[in-house]
């Protein structure tokens, strides 16, 4: 039985790999330590502070009465923590008010979000794939939408929505919006690069129809970019203020928003229906509100920010 003996160049690479890998990590793992930037992490630090900041101060201040708010450290607790009483005062005040509100406020952001999310991938869909007079002349326009702030149409659209008999109603919040186009322009982006034609194509030799091809194979595909779109819907529409504030007169109808600021006027007036704790109430219904939009956030943040990113990879 005869043995073969390995190359001596052979056990020279082999020791050589062996002897360059820790090397190499270690002269990676200097260039990662020269390219940390102090003042870069300093900025970075005071931008985590600036928002961070106002979200520990209301936890703290949930926890106080009225009169602790004004006569303890904003920043830590007072000497007799309240949480749980002001937690039960604020879902219990003027039977139960503020759960209506929230519930309003759900009904109208999810409807706002699925819808807006439904429209803009059909929209943004139709200009990623389809090639008809005027493509780009319309896209620009949704373009030059984005531009235009949401107030500035506040009185035309309850105007229109006065001849429709539609204010003080929930399709005068759902309604508006319903119309995204910052959802248009990233779907967009998104079904551009996520959708391939080759798979349009061979639906379309199966003999599907374009609407089942939309619905069984493009949204599927278009699932991240519809999340983000629903996301950022569901934000813009759970903090909006100014649009229910001109188009409900009725309090059952308030969204949270609304509800909060006639709570703070009767806190700051002394109107009817005020007590001596309704501030505590109002920055502990805060509190409350924060935790369903911060809930969906941790669900759907994966998937919104894969769709952010690639509605960002320009083409």
């Amino acid at each position: 039985m005869t043995t073969t003996t390995p190359p001596a160049t052979s056990r020279a690479a082999v020791t050589a790999t062996a002897t360059g890998a820790p090397r190499a990590a270690h002269r990676w793992r200097r260039r990662s330590a020269r390219r940390r930037s102090t003042p870069l992490t300093i900025v970075m630090l005071a931008v985590l502070a600036y928002f961070l900041l106002p979200l520990f101060w209301l936890a703290m201040a949930s926890t106080k009465s009225t009169q602790d708010l004004f006569d303890s450290f904003g920043l830590w607790f007072s000497h007799a923590p309240q949480l749980f009483e002001n937690i039960r005062e604020t879902l219990t005040h003027d039977d139960g008010i503020f759960l209506h509100w929230l519930l309003n406020t759900i009904l109208y952001s999810v409807g706002s979000a699925v819808g807006a999310a439904l429209l803009a991938a059909a929209a943004g869909y139709g200009f990623a794939k389809y090639r008809f007079r005027g493509n780009n002349a319309a896209f620009s326009l949704v373009l030059g939408a984005v531009m235009i702030p949401t107030t500035a149409l506040a009185i035309p659209t309850y105007l229109l929505f006065a001849k429709a008999d539609l204010v003080n109603t929930p399709w005068a919040i759902v309604l508006p919006s319903l119309v995204s186009p910052f959802g248009l322009y990233l779907m967009r982006i998104y079904a551009q690069d996520a959708v391939p034609d080759s798979i349009l194509e061979a639906a379309r030799i199966d003999g599907a129809g374009e609407l089942r091809i939309f619905l069984q194979i493009a949204l599927r595909l278009l699932a991240p970019g519809l999340v983000t779109v629903v996301l950022f819907t569901l934000v813009a529409t759970w903090n909006n203020y100014f649009l229910p504030l001109i188009m409900l007169n009725d309090p059952r109808l308030y969204p949270v928003t609304v509800g909060l600021s006639s709570w703070a006027s009767q806190a700051v007036g002394g109107g009817a229906g005020a007590n001596s704790n309704m501030l505590a109430l109002v920055v502990t219904g805060s509190l409350i509100s924060l935790v369903p939009l911060v809930v969906a956030f941790l669900l759907l943040q994966r998937y919104w920010q894969s769709g952010l990113a690639t509605g960002g990879v320009k083409q």
